[in-house]
């Protein structure tokens, strides 16, 4: 069997402001997007790669994001001012777009929200450590509608504070983030982030539309 994706209900961490900040810090029981696959990335792996129970991952909202620059696909260095759309930027942050299934179906998954979330001013792009050109071949490959950008040296993951500290020093999973979604707003700041404490689980695309049009 190939990649697998089922819905299960899982534990999600929203924290948010605006038009939805009654539910900024509260932890939700949501219908989460569960990432099947046929093949293991290893046991050991899987058992201490999780985000610390009680951990936040990235800035608090409210506060203004890093400044950052990432290399685009097509070889263009991309900050945030480049990137960002009317109301924002939605910047998804995964592990590996190569060799990691969860996040593979994600991105596929994502895709079908990304004109949608460009039609209300929040462009959308996923960052991983991967180099440029394995984020071409995938996104070529599955006709992605938005843009995946390469962190060399996973310096934009450093700046967030995102970095996963249990693999350091592994010579395949050094430099990856604890998945995560982070809405920044067209002046910087931090509107919401989006993140599971399992890195199998991620959050539905839904989700992450509906909080875009509650941010307006």
């Amino acid at each position: 069997m190939g990649l697998l994706a089922r819905i299960q209900t899982a534990k999600l961490v929203l924290h948010c402001s605006g038009k939805i900040s009654a539910m900024k810090r509260m932890q939700v029981l949501v219908l989460g997007l569960a990432l099947g696959a046929s093949v293991l990335i290893g046991a050991a792996f899987s058992a201490f790669a999780q985000v610390p129970a009680g951990m936040e991952l990235g800035p608090k909202v409210g506060a203004r994001a890093p400044a950052f620059s990432v290399i685009s696909s097509s070889n263009e260095t991309k900050s945030f001012e480049t990137l960002k759309g009317r109301q924002g930027l939605v910047l998804v942050f995964v592990r590996s777009a190569d060799w990691c299934p969860f996040c593979k179906v994600q991105l596929q998954d994502l895709n079908s929200i990304a004109k949608d979330l460009d039609a209300l001013g929040w462009p959308m792009v996923a960052v991983s450590y991967d180099p440029r050109e394995t984020l071409e071949r995938f996104s070529t490959a599955n006709k992605l509608d938005y843009r995946l950008a390469s962190d060399p040296g996973s310096k934009t993951i450093d700046a967030f504070g995102i970095r996963n500290e249990s693999v350091r020093g592994s010579a395949r999973f050094n430099g990856i983030p604890h998945p995560l979604i982070i809405f920044i707003g067209a002046d910087g700041t931090v509107k919401a982030k989006l993140y599971e404490q399992r890195y199998q689980d991620r959050p539905p695309s839904g989700l992450v539309l509906e909080t875009a049009k509650g941010l307006g």
